[in-house]
């Protein structure tokens, strides 16, 4: 016979309570810790987007993620740090240079590209230099550091960015005769991609042939960038890329040109070089920058050539170099392009730099101006003002060199740079950062600051780089003006994108006026780089 106390422990719970009241109990927990998470969770963080259990702040990224960019510069014009959450990662965005310069500087090897980052772009990018760290970053950086502070390149690369911004002209001459509507964005994209494939790997492709013929890899290669950045926002692309669907199925297509012209590239650098070799003419060996990697795997040792050994290494060193070359000047240029057709008044003042400057060259040089009147006198008159535009000249054009860098602040190549988190770190301004997250410096949103650049940051003025006695270039900190990054990472590439740039605009905006078609839509798409989602189209008039 069993006790009282026994007898009440084997009597069930719904005894002392009815079944509906434990439900209604259980209905109560549930909205209360319910309510609690909410209520933590979106009070969290103060400084950015509101954050909710597991799926972060996801949903208004993604509503907002065609224009990304300006999203952040609402958020960054408030706090100059803000956390955007994501289901398996947090993003930290800064547009503080003193945050800026602790990330990218002082605390340099605690926020390196890291796996996060790699993962995304690793089919792009491979072992590259920009997706690269330690010492695989370090082996790259040292050699082209070695190949841009070379004279002979510099000198290869001053005549062949003005032998194609003189295939650009051409173009343009040929639209003005016909009347003919031009996107500029294209034009600057396959000037740029010729000139780097020219520099970069001494091959000469083509796509600025006056037909403009069509190029598979140039728009598979802006597929690939446009899929990639997607990635940092799209929880699923993994199951994408398992199951073969949607944007991961393009883009394995798109990868497949892009590595079949890359490899195309490679093996023809080495066929010529075994060639040149065998007939002991070494001296028929260029010296581009793929040639060099290519010795340097050839070479081994000590000098950390045996990472390039393989074609894969190489085709990682080419992309990279493609990516640096060909999108981000182009992209600058087409910026730089739009900034003068809305700033009359900059466009006229450049001009008169750019007349004065032929003058005074002319005069130096003994040269006397062909007349303009006529088509062959017309190329022959564009023809002569180049040959003014030696390295050292160039860099005389100071007003033109404060136009690229103010469309540079407002407009940066590459809008935003993540770095990943390898231990907890606690930045400048108190804010805390975890390991395995990412600190986003925002070069877009930094220019458009006014606790950086003053009340006038979000106008295009480029007087705002001339001192005032002699208007000379003023500088601005690299961690103020991110449009190159800056620290140990910063862009090795930087003289020579300028000296391109100049050569080119100053040619065009000596020869040539360039207005929108009407009702045109300028705005950027999300890539990694800056571009213009519907490129730049115009209708071009000589101005002599």
């Amino acid at each position: 016979m069993k006790s009282p106390m026994e007898e009440a422990h084997a009597m069930p719970v719904t005894s002392f309570f009815p079944v509906a009241g434990i439900h209604k109990l259980i209905a109560i927990f549930l909205v209360v810790l319910s309510w609690i998470l909410v209520h933590k969770w979106s009070l969290r963080n103060q400084k950015g987007p509101r954050s909710w259990p597991i799926i972060g702040a996801t949903v208004e990224q993604l509503k907002n993620y065609h224009r990304m960019h300006d999203w952040l510069v609402e958020y960054l014009s408030k706090d100059r740090t803000v956390t955007v959450d994501m289901p398996f990662t947090s993003y930290t965005y800064i547009a503080d240079p003193v945050n800026v310069e602790h990330v990218l500087k002082t605390n340099f090897t605690n926020y390196p590209k890291g796996e996060v980052y790699r993962s995304y772009m690793d089919v792009l990018l491979g072992d590259g230099i920009f997706n690269a760290d330690g010492e695989m970053w370090r082996k790259q950086r040292k050699t082209a550091s070695f190949e841009f502070a070379s004279k002979n390149l510099r000198d290869f690369s001053t005549v062949v960015f003005r032998e194609y911004s003189l295939k650009l002209s051409s173009i343009l001459s040929q639209a003005c005769k016909a009347g003919r509507v031009v996107d500029m964005q294209e034009l600057f994209m396959r000037m740029t991609l010729d000139s780097i494939c020219k520099v970069g790997f001494g091959v000469e492709i083509g796509t600025l042939s006056p037909d403009l013929p069509e190029n598979s890899f140039a728009q598979a290669f802006d597929a690939a960038n446009i899929i990639v950045t997607l990635r940092f926002i799209d929880p699923l692309w993994r199951l994408k890329k398992f199951l073969h669907v949607g944007s991961e199925a393009l883009l394995e297509q798109s990868m497949k040109l892009v590595d079949d012209f890359t490899y195309s590239v490679i093996r023809r650098r080495k066929a010529e070089i075994l060639q040149a070799r065998a007939s002991g003419k070494q001296e028929k060996i260029k010296h581009d920058i793929l040639s060099r990697f290519i010795e340097l795997g050839e070479a081994g040792g000590d000098e950390g050539g045996g990472s390039f050994g393989d074609d894969k290494s190489l085709r990682d060193v080419v992309l990279n170099f493609v990516i640096a070359g060909r999108d981000t000047t182009a992209t600058t240029l087409s910026w730089f392009t739009y900034m003068a057709m809305t700033h009359p008044a900059v466009a006229d003042k450049l001009r008169r730099e750019l007349a004065a400057f032929e003058a005074e060259r002319a005069l130096e040089e003994g040269v006397a101006l062909a007349d303009a009147a006529g088509e062959a006198s017309f190329a022959a008159r564009v023809a002569q003002f180049a040959s003014l535009l030696s390295y050292d000249a160039v860099g005389k054009l100071v007003y033109l060199h404060a136009c690229v860098t103010e469309t540079l602040r407002l407009y940066p190549a590459v809008p935003q740079d993540p770095k990943g988190i390898v231990e907890d770190d606690v930045l400048p301004d108190g804010t805390k950062v975890r390991a395995g997250g990412m600190v986003t410096y925002v070069p877009y949103s930094m220019g458009r600051m006014e606790y950086n650049w003053g009340p006038d940051a979000a106008s295009f003025r480029p007087e705002r780089w001339l001192s005032g006695d002699g208007g000379a270039f003023r500088n601005a900190s690299p961690f103020k003006f991110t449009a190159f990054q800056a620290g140990p990472r910063i862009c090795l590439g930087k003289d020579s994108a300028y000296l391109q740039m100049k050569m080119a605009l100053a040619i065009l905006f000596r020869f040539y006026t360039f207005d929108l078609v009407e009702d045109h839509p300028v705005k950027y798409r999300m890539m990694t780089i800056l571009s213009m989602a519907h490129g730049l189209k115009v209708r071009v008039s000589t101005s002599v």
